[in-house]
C-alpha cells in the first residue's frame, strides 16, 4: 500500500505541475535544438530587416531618380495632376461598369467555347480527323492573329459586309472579338489539363463500362478542370484588361471616358487614372490565382488529391 500511495501522489504532483492539468510527458527540448531554433529566428528577423532596407532604399533611389530629373515638372503636370484625377474618377468609374459586364459575358462564352474545342481536338479516332483538324487551325489562326487585328476586323470589317440580322453594335461586336481570340488561349489551357490526367484514369473507366464520352464527362474533366483552374484566372485578368481595347470601336469604357476627358483638357492625367483602376481590380484575382496554385503545390507534395 505505500508504494502504490507514493505512485499515486507522484502522478498527481506530474498532472499539477503540466500545462492546463493535462499529462506531462517528461518531453523537454535539448540544448542543441533550443539554440538551432534561435538560430533560425534570429537569421528570419536579419533576413527581414535587410529585405526591408534594400526595398525602402530602392525606393527612394528611385524616388530621387525621377524627381530630380529634367523634365519631372512638365510630367507631374501632365500625368499627375490631381484636379483632373479627381474630375476624371467618377466617369471612370461609370464607363469601368460597360468592362465589367464584358469581362463577365464574355468570360462565361470564352470558357464554354474554349472547353469544346479543347474536347474536340482530344477526340480519338481516325473518323474525328476533320473535327480535329478544323479545331487545330482555328485555335492555331487566333493565336497567332493580334487583338487588335481581330478587334479592327470585328468593328469595321463586319457592318461593312451589310448582313441581313448580323449586329453592328460595336460593343457586340468587340466582345466577340474577344470571345474569339480568348477561347483560343483557353481551348489550350484546358487540353493542357485534360492530357495531364494520367491515361490509366480513363482506362479504369472504361474498365468499368463507361464509354468513352462518359469517361470524359465524369472522370478526365473533373480532374482536368480543377488543375487548370489558376491559369484560368490568369486568362481571365488578361481578359479584364483587354475589355478596354473594344474602345477602339466607340465604346464608352473606362479607356473612352478618360480619353474624352484627356482630348478636352490635354492632360493625361484621366489615363492614369483608368489605368490605376484596372490595376486595383487585377491585383486581387492574380494574388487569388498565386494562392490556388501554391495550395495545389502544397496537395501534391504532401500526396493529396489536386
Amino acid at each position: 500500500m505505500g508504494a502504490d500511495d507514493a505512485a499515486g501522489r507522484e502522478a498527481g504532483a506530474r498532472d499539477d505541475g503540466a500545462p492546463g492539468g493535462g499529462e506531462d510527458d517528461g518531453y523537454r527540448p535539448s540544448e542543441r535544438r533550443l539554440a538551432r531554433d534561435a538560430y533560425r529566428r534570429g537569421r528570419t528577423r536579419r533576413s527581414a530587416l535587410i529585405a526591408g532596407s534594400s526595398t525602402l532604399l530602392t525606393a527612394v533611389v528611385l524616388y530621387l531618380l525621377i524627381v530630380n530629373s529634367p523634365g519631372w515638372e512638365v510630367t507631374r503636370r501632365t500625368f499627375f495632376n490631381l484636379d483632373y484625377a479627381r474630375q476624371a474618377l467618377p466617369e471612370v468609374l461609370t464607363g469601368l461598369r460597360l468592362n465589367l459586364e464584358l469581362m463577365l459575358g464574355c468570360g462565361v462564352l470564352i470558357l464554354v467555347f474554349g472547353l469544346l474545342l479543347a474536347v474536340l481536338r482530344t477526340l480519338r479516332g481516325p473518323v474525328f480527323l476533320p473535327v480535329r483538324l478544323l479545331a487545330t487551325a482555328y485555335v492555331d489562326f487566333f493565336l497567332g492573329l493580334p487583338m487588335i487585328i481581330c478587334l479592327l476586323v470585328m468593328i469595321t470589317g463586319v457592318p461593312a459586309l451589310r448582313l441581313t440580322g448580323v449586329t453592328t453594335d460595336p460593343l457586340l461586336l468587340g466582345g466577340a472579338a474577344l470571345v474569339l481570340t480568348y477561347s483560343a488561349y483557353v481551348s489550350e489551357v484546358f487540353r493542357a489539363g485534360i492530357e495531364s490526367v494520367h491515361p490509366s484514369q480513363r482506362a479504369a473507366a472504361r474498365s468499368l463500362g463507361l464509354t468513352n464520352a462518359q469517361a470524359m464527362r465524369y472522370v478526365v474533366l473533373p480532374q482536368a478542370v480543377r488543375r487548370v483552374v489558376p491559369p484560368l484566372i490568369n486568362n481571365l485578368v488578361s481578359l479584364q484588361k483587354d475589355t478596354g481595347l473594344v474602345s477602339i470601336g466607340g465604346a464608352i469604357d473606362a479607356v473612352y471616358a478618360a480619353k474624352i476627358i484627356a482630348s478636352r483638357s490635354f492632360n493625361y492625367t484621366p489615363y492614369l487614372v483608368a489605368g490605376l483602376v484596372f490595376i486595383v481590380l487585377t491585383i486581387p484575382l492574380t494574388r487569388f490565382a498565386d494562392w490556388l496554385t501554391a495550395r495545389m503545390n502544397r496537395r501534391q507534395v504532401q500526396g493529396g488529391a489536386v
